[in-house]
């Protein structure tokens, strides 16, 4: 048995496990993210297909709470399904998060603090199953946005510097 015996059907079905659909970079430059919870979405069947063809847009997105004490994602854009029919979905609608009591509490308390909101982070699927990882976020003002732009900056550089002199060093022998 080689390497490759596997069953080709599993590395398929382990890549649709965790199958990310969209990602908020903006949201890691403009915040820094200071905790992370993985929340459900309630969707209808347009929006599941929508987002099975891998369109949405995390971008403006935020997540609120209701007078109830419910957590939901506004503002993020999940594009009309092409085949859907009158039962299509508007592209900007509130969307319930799905948490635990225990975490909606945690949350509510984080979030009193002045500064602090709750972004999107991730939306992906786990297990068949949409998912979306939330982020309690406080703004980064201009100079911490340069600062981590270039610290990234530093740490690429390194790595280059030090792929060079190890590709130096294998020549040499």
């Amino acid at each position: 048995m080689g390497k490759y015996s596997a069953n080709p059907k599993s590395k398929k079905q382990k890549d649709q496990r965790n199958h990310v659909v969209a990602r908020n970079r903006r949201a890691l430059h403009d915040y820094q993210i200071l905790d992370k919870y993985e929340a459900g979405i309630v969707l209808t069947g347009t929006e599941v297909k929508s987002l099975r063809e891998g369109q949405a847009s995390l971008v403006d997105g935020f997540a609120a709470f209701d007078h109830r004490g419910e957590l939901w994602l506004e503002q993020v854009h999940i594009p009309e399904y092409l085949n859907g029919t009158w039962t299509n979905h508007a592209t900007r609608r509130k969307r319930k998060l799905l948490l635990n009591r225990k975490e909606l509490i945690k949350i509510s308390r984080q979030i009193e603090d002045p500064g602090l909101t709750i972004v999107p982070l991730n939306l992906y699927f786990k297990d068949g199953r949409a998912k979306v990882e939330i982020g309690i976020a406080r703004g980064k003002r201009e100079y911490d946005k340069r600062q981590t732009l270039r610290e990234k900056q530093d740490a690429r550089e390194a790595q280059r510097a030090m792929r060079a002199r190890n590709r130096g060093a294998a020549a040499e022998l």
